[in-house]
């Protein structure tokens, strides 16, 4: 408990440090007369706020061409909302930028005192996000979980994003415990007739938005190296057109299941084409840019958040 308040103290004291370096431009030899500290800990301070995501960059400047791609994008797919974030040309990925904008995005939703409903995924991208939203109290929320993130030997994948998001929120946690692949289509069905499936099946049909990322499919897709899926399950995606991956599902170019494989013993809570749901994409990476557009092209989102490269090769894929 002692080694927890003191770790407490100390992101208290970097945020602190933190705010008057970025916020109220006071000099480091300034900064540690004010907090009794040496200036090469307010250098530590300051890293350790940035390490831990406590200090938020936004460029307030609307800048014409990210509008201009989001408006593209909005017309192509048919979007209810896009936004596309600044990134340096040479980057195939912006990975923070995006999940800044996300948080920034879920955190106006998440403010409102009515009761609230977000439905998440897993995934990089789901996690980078969940650890931009700023801590608030909101006990009438809820967190649910899209998918599974246990293998099927039991051992629990790298990204549990519901529960961090609760944590951050101070909402009701709603996982879903069990395998995101079964071994077999009976398994499948035993485990969804559980309550607490249906449970949280109803939760999620009446979310208020679902949030999800995208995956690659190929040799370093996420959900082959987190060992959901094997060797072989993963070959015959890509022998069968899959071009990427949705809740762990693999899609093709169309944004439809590959249905003759891993896919029918899912468990995921996989969004229904062209639902009025509110569905947001959150994805960066020109390595993504095929499940994007196939999720896209299937009515599978609504919704994109992305970075400006990336946006720009979602768009010239159809071309």
């Amino acid at each position: 408990m002692s080694d927890r308040i003191d770790a407490d103290r100390k992101l208290d004291q970097a945020a602190r440090a933190a705010w008057l370096y970025y916020a109220k431009s006071r000099r480091q030899d300034d900064i540690a007369s004010e907090l009794g500290i040496s200036r090469q800990v307010v250098q530590r301070l300051i890293a350790l706020a940035l390490a831990e995501n406590l200090v938020r960059f936004q460029v307030m400047h609307p800048l014409a061409e990210c509008i201009e791609l989001a408006d593209r994008l909005k017309d192509r797919f048919g979007l209810h909302f896009c936004e596309v974030t600044l990134s340096e040309a040479a980057n195939e990925e912006d990975m923070p930028a995006v999940a800044t904008a996300a948080a920034i995005y879920l955190e106006n939703l998440l403010m409102q005192k009515a009761p609230f409903v977000v439905a998440v995924g897993n995934g990089k991208a789901m996690q980078e996000t969940v650890l931009r939203i700023g801590q608030m109290d909101r006990p009438q929320h809820k967190c649910v979980s899209l998918m599974g993130n246990l293998t099927l030997n039991g051992r629990a994948g790298r990204h549990d994003v519901v529960t961090k998001l609760a944590e951050r929120i101070g909402a009701q946690s709603y996982p879903l415990p069990m395998p995101l692949v079964t071994a077999s289509v009976r398994d499948r069905e035993t485990l969804q007739a559980q309550v607490g499936y249906k449970t949280l099946q109803t939760l999620v049909d009446e979310a208020n938005i679902r949030v999800i990322g995208s995956g690659n499919i190929g040799w370093q897709a996420g959900i082959h190296l987190d060992g959901f899926i094997s060797d072989t399950e993963l070959a015959h995606c890509m022998e069968n057109g899959a071009v990427g991956e949705v809740l762990g599902g693999a899609i093709n170019m169309s944004g439809e299941l590959i249905r003759n494989g891993y896919v029918e013993r899912l468990t995921s809570f996989h969004p229904q084409p062209s639902s009025r749901q509110p569905v947001l994409i959150v994805s960066s990476g020109m390595i993504r840019v095929p499940a994007i557009y196939a999720a896209l092209t299937g009515k599978l989102a609504n919704a994109l958040i992305t970075d400006e490269q990336t946006a720009r090769g979602i768009l010239n894929a159809g071309e």
